[in-house]
């Protein structure tokens, strides 16, 4: 007699579409898993909007959280149903957070948004076309495992500085050009002001759910710190950190000042769709400029999806005796969609979360389970009122979080053997130093091909890592050649 769920039984079909009970997998799991999926990355729908909503172009413009938040429900909503429905695996699309913060702090200041979403839409264009042709898969194939782990980690510590510089725990100092030390703790080398406790309250409150392992925890952090945000403002009366009048505020809200939203449902303004021009970039910045902003894009997306591919099939049992995920082109393809798609819609390029961990914790084995989680992102856009009470404060522990998450990967790296693990160590470091994920992968990849040349072991290196590190070697010595060459 079989012990499976009448809906899973063999031979149904929603049974032979998602393989659910040939991959051991109940309904009840995959619902189950969906769940958890949404309510350990929902977070997501508060954090993008701070990130792009608030930050302005080269004009001054900004996007807005509520906007920002529509559209974010949105994409992530319908890629990840395109997901489970095309791939038919239990993995999650959101906007992919470090990249949004490049746009927010790198490209958008010297260009339009408009202009900055269509570099995400070539970029996600150009990826298509290279799985489609089956380049992509082979030039993962060609970067040391070690080199994967290392911009995961280096991203992981580039977020983790990001939130504690927009939370005003690390702040540049004033005197910076006089001093060796260009950053310091707080104002005046202490922790003052209401936000900055409402911060540590949030990291300490996720850091303890997320070590009980609770559902949600993130998530959880962010909503339990936003309530203790809007009773200090309503209380203290705070204030923003800039006043109506430019009368600076060191102890205030950093962008968003806490408050009860005069509504918490409303249909969800979708005005930034389509609101991308695909080469205004190319004008803007130059053909030059564009194209490497294009392959920072391409390079930082290319990686962290293939990597989260491989790690989440692993963890669900799924991948086969080569250690491949069967069918990953699928993946690859949606993932690729995902990053046009939220160019277009103005979101920042969406990618496949790690955090889809969490379902296949609970059992999820099968696409079903993203189209679960795709639907609770679809009814999240009528809930984007909500995003207007969260103040920097209280969502960038998350960003803290998220980067431990990923910086746990380091543990797996030979530490032995130099030719890894220098280019590795640097790219870890880089990143966050420089305030570029771009910049500390090019530096980890030259280095291991001119460390393994040194060494003699120049045949250990891909053909194909040797063009990608020529590449990064151009990117690294762009102006002294542009000036050589009397080109602005």
């Amino acid at each position: 007699m079989s012990t499976a769920a009448p809906a899973t039984r063999a031979g149904s079909r929603l049974d032979r579409y998602f393989s659910i009970s040939a991959r051991g997998s109940t309904v009840q799991r995959e619902v189950r898993g969906g769940l958890a999926t949404f309510f350990t990355m929902a977070y997501i729908v508060v954090l993008n909007p701070l990130i792009i909503g608030t930050a302005p172009d080269v004009d001054g413009r900004v996007l807005g959280v509520p906007q920002v938040a529509a559209v974010t429900a949105l994409v992530a909503g319908v890629m990840t149903i395109a997901m489970g429905l095309v791939a038919r695996y239990p993995f999650a699309i959101a906007t992919g957070l470090g990249l949004n913060a490049f746009l927010a702090v790198t490209v958008a200041s010297d260009m339009t948004w408009a202009d900055a979403m269509g570099l995400v839409v070539l970029e996600g264009l150009v990826i298509t076309v290279l799985v489609l042709t089956g380049f992509r898969t082979a030039v993962f194939h060609a970067i040391p495992g070690e080199l994967k782990t290392a911009i995961a980690v280096g991203i992981g510590l580039f977020i983790a500085l990001i939130g504690f510089v927009d939370a005003g725990v690390v702040r540049r100092l004033p005197d910076a050009a006089q001093t060796t030390v260009p950053v310091g703790l707080g104002v005046g080398g202490q922790l003052q002001g209401w936000p900055v406790a409402v911060f540590c309250f949030g990291l300490l409150v996720t850091a303890v759910l997320l070590a009980r392992r609770t559902r949600g925890a993130i998530l959880l952090g962010i909503l339990a710190t936003t309530v203790l945000a809007v009773v200090v403002e309503a209380v203290a009366d705070v204030g923003p950190s800039v006043g109506a009048d430019g009368t600076p505020n060191p102890t205030g809200w950093s962008l968003v000042v806490p408050g009860v939203p005069d509504s918490v449902v409303d249909l969800p303004d979708l005005g930034l769709l389509g609101e991308f021009s695909l080469l205004g970039s190319f004008e803007a910045v130059g053909a030059t400029a564009a194209l490497l902003l294009v392959f920072t894009l391409l390079i930082t997306d290319f990686f962290d999806t293939m990597g989260s591919a491989v790690g989440l099939g692993a963890e669900a049992g799924l991948l086969d005796r080569d250690g491949q995920l069967p069918d990953v082109d699928k993946v690859l393809l949606v993932d690729s969609l995902a990053a046009v798609a939220g160019g277009g819609a103005s979101s920042s390029s969406n990618t496949t979360y790690i955090e889809s961990a969490a379902g296949i914790g609970e059992g999820a084995r099968t696409g079903l389970a993203s189209v679960v989680t795709g639907a609770l992102f679809l009814l999240a856009t009528f809930l984007t009122p909500l995003v207007q009470v969260v103040p920097f404060e209280a969502a960038t522990p998350a960003l803290v979080i998220v980067g431990f998450l990923m910086a746990s990967q380091v543990r797996s790296l030979r530490w032995d053997d130099h030719g890894i693990a220098i280019p590795a160590f640097l790219i870890i470091t880089v990143m966050p130093f420089t305030y570029s994920i771009a910049t500390g992968i090019g530096a980890g990849f030259v280095t291991h091909v001119v460390i393994r040349a040194a060494q003699g072991r120049a045949r250990d290196v891909h053909p194909l890592l040797w063009v990608v590190a020529a590449l990064f070697a151009l990117f690294f010595a762009i102006e002294p050649l542009q000036q050589a060459l009397g080109v602005r």
